[in-house]
Formats: C-alpha cells, sequence, structure tokens
C-alpha cells in the first residue's frame, strides 16, 4: 500500500510530490513508446500529472493499481493530444505553449526516445489492428498490466479482454510472419 492517499493529491502537496516521484519515470517512458518529439514527452508527462490531479478524487484501489489507473489517464491525455495535432495545421501552432527545455533536459529526454526506439517499432507493427483490440495489447503487452487490470483500463470485463488479447496477438503473429 502507499504511504499516502491517492485521492488527496489534488488538494495535499506532500501526497502529490510522493505519487509524483513514485511514478514520473513509469509514466514518461509510457509516454517516450508513443511519442518521438523530447517537447511532446515531457509536455504531455506533465500533463498526465495535471489529469491525475484533476481525476484523483474519483480513483478506487479495488478497480486497480495506481500504475493501471495512471496508464488509463495516459492514455486519455495521448489521444486528445493526438487529435489535437491533427487539427492544427501550422508548425508554430505546436510550438506554441511548450516550456523551454535546457541542454540536460532536451539530452535526458533524447536519451529517453532513444531507449524505446524498439518498443515504437514494435507499438507501430500493431497499429493495423482496430483501436480497442490495439489498446488492450498494448497494455499487456507493451505496459506490463495483467489481463484483468487492462480490462478494468478500458472498462470491458476480464473474459472478453482475454478473447481479444488471444485474438490479437494470433492477428500480430500473422502480420510479422506474413508482412505485406
Amino acid at each position: 500500500m502507499s504511504p499516502y492517499d491517492v485521492t488527496t493529491i489534488g488538494h495535499d502537496p506532500d501526497a502529490f510530490e510522493q505519487f509524483y516521484r513514485s511514478h514520473v519515470e513509469v509514466v514518461g517512458r509510457f509516454v517516450a513508446r508513443r511519442v518521438d518529439d523530447p517537447h511532446a514527452v515531457a509536455d504531455l508527462t506533465a500533463e498526465v500529472f495535471l489529469a491525475a490531479i484533476e481525476s484523483a478524487r474519483g480513483y478506487r484501489l479495488d478497480r486497480g493499481s495506481e500504475v493501471g489507473w495512471l496508464f488509463g489517464v495516459a492514455r486519455n491525455v495521448i489521444a486528445a493530444e493526438q487529435r489535437r495535432w491533427h487539427r492544427r495545421r501550422q508548425a508554430a501552432a505546436e510550438v506554441a505553449g511548450r516550456r523551454v527545455l535546457d541542454a540536460d533536459d532536451l539530452t535526458r529526454i533524447e536519451e529517453r526516445i532513444d531507449a524505446e526506439a524498439i518498443a515504437r517499432r514494435t507499438y507501430e507493427a500493431i497499429r493495423a489492428l482496430p483501436e480497442d483490440t490495439r489498446a488492450l495489447l498494448e497494455l499487456v503487452a507493451v505496459d506490463g498490466l495483467s489481463t484483468a487490470e487492462a480490462a478494468q483500463v478500458l472498462g470491458i470485463t476480464a473474459v472478453a479482454a482475454r478473447v481479444r488479447l488471444h485474438r490479437a496477438r494470433r492477428a500480430v503473429r500473422l502480420s510479422i510472419a506474413h508482412p505485406s
């Protein structure tokens, strides 16, 4: 059990600091596997924690682990950013609002992106799957959640998750064995 109550991170600075320190690396890796721009990785990681603060009161330990909950928050944050990005037409709009990274920050994030390059290529290989199936597969195979935890994140039953996961793995194996 955590030394803090997740539901208090929105109004207890000490609880948030412990929560943040406990999870910033895993969230950063989660984002870096899905995004290859160091500025975006830094911004989205921060956004995940802002979203976690906003939704912390709704966290329920009986519905899954803190990490599973954070991955669900992160998936929503990344999906929202991808929707925003697709609507933007100009590069200047993408740069606006980003914080300036110093050389050390940029180097650290670029190293993280490089370290996650293989995972990013694997993730791209499963993009042909339907969104809900792809999300389930990535939560289990890439992010290390159990099938039951991934089902909780996605709001489906564990049985449905097991069936979808089996079909997804078979489809990925066939796709890898017979690339188009």
